[in-house]
């Protein structure tokens, strides 16, 4: 059952903690979005599910009563702390206390080796998780890279919609393009800022991510070249790929993308398109 408002403010007290902006805490206290979230994960009691921020345990209890191992990351070790008292007893529940992420472009190693134990055991991975507002981006991508079957998360609004961002809109970018080439996007409802405590300034996004891989062994080589081609996003293709050092010419007139463009303006496939046309860098 989902902790009301004054709950989480008793278990935050308890911790002598407190919502942490710097973690992008914000807890949810609505009971109904609560099993919405879950639900969202199409959890299964073989799945190995991640919860990235459980914060003070809400959803984590949800899962644990569906799934058949929660894998919970927390970086607050005040909160950390009372969830091992909480549900530290729990046979399927464990906790990794630690960021998720070891840098901006890699999973934390003890997450990434549960995930890789998880799948050699034939069980499916999931991510479901309020997913804390400073890591999401990155961690959505390397977590798909890794290989996470389905993920369900609730993110702030606008990063929502750059997942699911069309080529020339202002929201298309490198997750953009990531998160088509690995996986089904659905943006399944808009969620209200009083759906959480402290309430953000701004709507969130509940999103489902179900894995339809379309680069294999290429992913994180593609991942970099995305990156450093939107780096260059203001200037005519020939040029970003120039500063990208890579040869303009060849690869303009390999894919016969027009130099003028920009990156912005290819979708996924037109940059997958590119990628493979720069030499042995498909091989990577």
């Amino acid at each position: 059952m989902a902790q009301k408002k004054h709950e989480i403010e008793n278990f935050l007290r308890a911790a002598g903690s407190r919502p942490r902006q710097m973690f992008g805490q914000n807890f949810m206290i609505d009971q109904n979005l609560v099993r919405t979230v879950a639900e969202a994960g199409l959890v299964e009691r073989r799945d190995c599910v991640i919860e990235v921020g459980p914060g003070t345990g809400t959803l984590t209890q949800e899962l644990l009563g569906r799934a058949g191992r929660v894998i919970a990351v927390e970086i607050d070790r005040d909160l950390a702390r009372l969830l091992r008292k909480e549900l530290g007893e729990r046979p399927n529940f464990t906790l990794i206390e630690a960021d998720a992420l070891e840098g901006k472009h890699a999973l934390n190693p003890e997450l990434l080796a549960a995930i890789r134990a998880a799948r050699d055991s034939g069980n499916p991975v999931k991510l479901v998780a309020n997913l804390p507002y400073n890591v999401a981006s990155p961690l959505i991508i390397e977590m798909l890279i890794a290989g996470v079957d389905l993920l369900a998360f609730t993110v702030q609004k606008e990063v929502a919609l750059r997942i699911r961002a069309t080529p020339g809109t202002p929201e298309y970018g490198p997750l953009s393009a990531m998160a088509q080439m690995l996986a089904k996007v659905e943006l399944l409802r808009t969620l209200p800022p009083q759906a959480f405590w402290p309430a953000p300034k701004i709507e969130s996004g509940l999103v489902r991510l179900t894995r339809d891989d379309r680069l294999g062994h290429r992913s994180e080589a593609f991942s970099r070249f995305v990156h450093k081609l939107f780096s260059f996003r203001r200037k005519t293709l020939r040029r970003a790929l120039s500063q990208s050092d890579l040869d303009a010419e060849s690869l303009l007139s390999a894919t016969g993308f027009d130099p003028q463009s920009r990156a912005e303006q290819l979708s996924p496939e037109d940059l997958l398109r590119l990628f493979e046309a720069v030499p042995r860098q498909k091989d990577q």
